[in-house]
């Protein structure tokens, strides 16, 4: 892959995770939404858009 980002996580921390509610998992996802665009410039989300798309 030429383009875009690759990460991973350790099997405990996937184990951990799949152990949450849906609620939970819900709850956090929008915890870090809100402050993932609290935080970021608008370029910063512009390049982020950029990245999820394989554009860059």
């Amino acid at each position: 892959m030429d383009k875009g980002f690759v990460y991973t996580f350790e099997d405990e921390k996937i184990i951990e995770y799949m152990k949450l509610s849906t609620e939970d998992k819900l709850k956090w996802l929008e915890e870090i939404n809100e402050l993932t665009n609290a935080v970021l410039s608008d370029r910063e989300k512009e390049l982020r858009e950029k990245l999820r798309a394989c554009e860059i």
